[in-house]
């Protein structure tokens, strides 16, 4: 009952956050006003609430679904509360795929050109991950693997940022790698929604296994837990719901470290619970991200990832120095 308790609320405050996102915008509009203009889609408030803010708000809510799940799945797995998604190279590939595609024009193509190339890098890092870690390999190897892979998007990343001849393109780059969710409409949402839709549906069934694997890997396999499978579709269920938020946000950090981490006392510790938890935990901490960078600085663009990793950055230190102990 206090879970599915947990979960009512938490529901409850993204449905409030996603109705306070549609409403704070630099135009001023009441709730009434806003949500009827929501509705019929007339008139220029009507094309501002259907074509702006409802897209970021529901972006909002999928992005930071997806990176809080994929942490919860990503700490469960690797039984380390330090763990977060990115671990295995997923962001920084679908990064660089963004990061190419505006640094040679592609972007321009099409509104999805940037968001594909992002997906494309996120697809690219599976399939060598995949083949470094190799289909039974240890947890240590997935890791190892995973953090080459990172450290080799990263250098390419700057790499080209370095080689870029044209300033404006680096303007562009770096501002897109802070990542926002303003200026996205609804084609982005039906973008990323598939991929999001298939790494929730990889990930769900996971939760009996992460639990078992809470009593480390020989007594899970004794229990009947098959670690190659569930290594396999942790993986590509991460990628897919990671790959699609770095797609159509940017980089956005810290999200699926620190939202796991505060829910986690609330479930019992128990992984299969946390990742429920933890998707709404952290579509409602993108979601007020979101609406605090629109209120503290409407005219400078404050980027969303910067406000998170300034959120985060402190308490990944803390983890840190509660867990010294433990890493020692």
């Amino acid at each position: 009952m206090r879970y599915r308790a947990l979960l009512a609320f938490l529901a409850a405050i993204v449905a409030g956050l996603m109705v306070v996102s549609l409403l704070v915008g630099p135009a001023g509009v009441g709730p009434v006003a806003g949500i009827a203009a929501l509705v019929d889609g007339k008139g220029a408030l009507g094309l501002v609430m259907r074509e702006i803010r409802l897209p970021r708000a529901l972006l909002g809510a999928m992005v930071g679904g997806a990176l809080g799940v994929s942490g919860a799945a990503m700490q469960g797995f690797l039984r380390n509360p330090l763990a977060e998604p990115g671990l295995i190279g997923i962001s920084s590939s679908s990064a660089l795929g963004a990061v190419i595609a505006l640094q040679s024009g592609f972007a321009a193509v099409s509104v999805l050109a940037l968001p594909g190339a992002a997906l494309a890098g996120a697809v690219v890092a599976v399939a060598l991950i995949l083949m470094l870690a190799g289909p039974r390999g240890p947890s240590l190897t997935l890791i190892l693997a995973g953090v080459a892979i990172s450290a080799l998007a990263g250098s390419f990343t700057s790499l080209v940022l370095n080689l870029s001849p044209n300033p404006f393109a680096v303007t562009e780059i770096v501002f897109w790698m802070l990542g926002s969710l303003s200026d996205r409409s609804m084609q982005h949402v039906a973008m990323a929604a598939p991929f999001m839709a298939v790494g929730a549906l990889l990930l769900a069934p996971l939760g009996r296994g992460l639990d078992a694997l809470t009593l480390g890997e020989d007594a899970a396999e004794a229990m009947g837990v098959r670690l190659t499978r569930l290594r396999l579709m942790l993986v590509l269920g991460t990628a897919a719901l990671v790959g699609s938020a770095v797609a159509v946000a940017g980089a956005i950090g810290f999200v699926g470290l620190v939202v796991p981490h505060i829910l986690r006392p609330f479930v019992g510790a128990r992984p299969s619970r946390l990742l429920a938890a933890s998707a709404l935990g952290g579509a409602a901490m993108l979601l007020s991200a979101d609406i605090a960078v629109r209120i503290i600085a409407p005219e400078r663009d404050l980027k969303l990832g910067v406000l998170t990793a300034i959120i985060g950055a402190p308490f990944f230190l803390h983890l840190i120095w509660r867990t010294r102990g433990q890493i020692a």
